[in-house]
């Protein structure tokens, strides 16, 4: 596989993000299908899979054609023991459902399939007496796979996105909820597979504007249901997906497609401009009129993003678990919040590509300090931008705070759940506002207490600033006795004479110069030796 998958940037530091169109809708198998024909390995997908303790079924991989567009197809066939009417029209629709359409057998539509097939047909206990398993069966699944951790994380979110939807549809909650069809053998696959795939193109972030659904009946596990079918409707409620009506008689968006979203979506923008790296066609399995019936996903070279960008979401800690993988405001109220992991948005480090956020605000007079500042955990451990409390004076003279959240369009009816859940407010107010944020990237300087970690920044016109970082300096501060002050200072001055040409325009200076480190060691220090400061920061800045 090409070197271009292997990190979240190009080889010319610009940003790169999957943009996936889903104007024919979105599934388990479509969206492996797409990867796989975007560059994912095959080989290890299918070496993947091999570790999942289930069985009765077999992965084909195959050209097909669809629509006349060449594409990919990924199928999960399971033995006699594990049914799946997924692909049976007649069955989802009823005899009298989607008119005219072709036949399901996506064989059928081309002269030119060839095909891989992998068995899993191995001796098992009938795994089918188990096809309604709840989140905790799944989950138990999932670890005792090979699947990295990464790969294991991502599944684990967009099953618990699954379960939080089919909780809702059934009154119960996402630890007791038994998962039907999506709790199958063949949903399994189709998930942890996405997940695969998506580590394995080192992929972290993920735009989806919009998706197409269709109109009608379906039938599920528990007879006829109105398209979009509950788990759907769910998902696409709790995390603001922008559903886009299709002429279509019959279900475009499955729960694990709708899940997929959920779960990794980080923004529903697309950029300004972009450059297509690579391009993936994910062929559907259920022949409709009016669509193409497949999914298309496009790798793209986001102009105007900077180095920055592609350091901060190629971290390890910034897994894709998307601030699309939302909290149920039960969890707001629990003395234990698992944080969601934040991600930088597209464009979100170039002050000329300005980013969309939105600003919550509530006045609060009778919260108690305590309450305030745990909400303010919550609402940052969930994904927000930043959250504060200003003290204010409100009617009738009375002392008070404004809460304040910036947050993405994507999290906002979260974290507005969170505040309805955590605060005695009887009303939020929502301002969508545009954010011009500096470019900036990571950096390190050296100083007579040792290495400090400090922020650096560009302005639109090359100046470069650097500044501290708070941690480090009181990791610094501890560790050598000497006061916050002393080593905040002595970062400012280091941070100055790496600047390239001390404040002129990035790129006129020399950060690789040698020089003496300011800072004078603390009186609880020993002198430091000769070359204790030289030394030059290997980032350039």
């Amino acid at each position: 596989m090409s070197e271009l998958y292997k990190k979240n940037g190009c080889e010319d530091g610009s940003r790169r993000a999957l943009i996936v169109d889903g104007s024919s809708g979105i599934s388990g198998d479509m969206t492996v299908a797409a990867l796989l024909d975007l560059g994912a390995s095959e080989e290890q997908l299918l070496a993947a899979l091999d570790t999942l303790p289930v069985h009765g079924f077999k992965v084909r991989v195959s050209r097909v054609a669809k629509s006349g567009l060449d594409a990919c197809d990924f199928d999960v066939q399971l033995d006699g023991e594990h049914e799946n009417h997924d692909h049976d029209m007649a069955w989802l629709f009823g005899e009298d459902g989607e008119e005219g359409h072709e036949g399901h057998g996506h064989c059928h539509e081309h002269g030119h399939c060839h095909e891989h097939e992998h068995c899993h047909e191995h001796e098992h206990d009938h795994d089918h007496h188990h096809a309604h398993r709840s989140l905790a069966d799944i989950h138990a699944i999932i670890e005792a796979s090979g699947l990295t951790q990464r790969a294991k994380d991502i599944a684990l979110a967009v099953f618990g996105e699954l379960a939080r939807a089919e909780a809702k549809a059934h009154g119960a909650t996402p630890d007791t909820v038994l998962l039907h069809e999506v709790g199958a053998v063949d949903s399994i696959v189709d998930i942890c597979a996405v997940a695969v795939c998506l580590d394995d193109l080192g992929i972290h972030d993920v735009i989806v504007p919009s998706l197409s659904e269709g109109h009608g009946t379906i039938r599920c596990a528990h007879g006829m249901m109105p398209i979009p079918v509950p788990a759907v409707a769910n998902l696409c409620a709790a995390a603001g997906i922008r559903l886009v009506p299709a002429p279509v008689h019959g279900e475009l968006v499955t729960p694990t497609g709708a899940a997929i979203v959920a779960a990794l979506r980080t923004s529903e923008e697309l950029p300004a401009s972009y450059r297509i790296l690579a391009t993936g066609y994910g062929a559907g399995k259920r022949a409709y009129q009016n669509t193409a019936g497949v999914l298309r996903v496009t790798l793209a070279q986001l102009d105007g993003a900077s180095e920055a960008d592609v350091e901060q979401a190629a971290a390890p800690e910034q897994a894709l678990l998307g601030t699309g993988s939302r909290a149920v405001p039960e969890c707001a109220q629990d003395a234990h919040v698992e944080p969601a992991v934040p991600f930088a948005a597209v464009g979100d480090d170039d002050p000329e590509t300005p980013h969309v956020v939105v600003k919550l605000e509530s006045d609060l007079d009778d919260c108690t300090g305590e309450a305030l500042g745990r909400a303010i955990e919550l609402l940052m451990a969930a994904g927000a931008r930043d959250a504060h409390a200003v003290p204010v004076v409100m009617k009738k003279g009375r002392p008070g705070y404004q809460l304040e959240v910036i947050c993405d369009e994507s999290n906002e009816e979260q974290l507005r759940d969170i505040i309805f859940a955590t605060t005695t407010t009887i009303g939020i107010r929502s301002v969508k506002m545009r954010r011009y944020p500096l470019r900036r990237r990571p950096g390190e300087v050296i100083t007579a207490y040792g290495p400090v970690a400090v922020k650096r920044v560009v302005t639109p016109g090359g100046v470069v600033r650097s500044y501290p970082e708070y941690a480090s300096v009181v990791e610094a501060s501890e560790r050598t006795g000497a006061t916050f002050q002393e080593v905040f200072r002595a970062a400012e001055a280091a941070g100055l004479l790496d600047e390239p040409g001390k404040g002129a325009p990035e790129g006129s200076g020399n950060s690789q110069r040698p020089h003496r480190l300011p800072g004078r060691p603390s009186k609880h220090l020993p002198e430091a030796s000769s070359d204790a400061g030289d030394g030059a920061d290997d980032e350039e800045a």
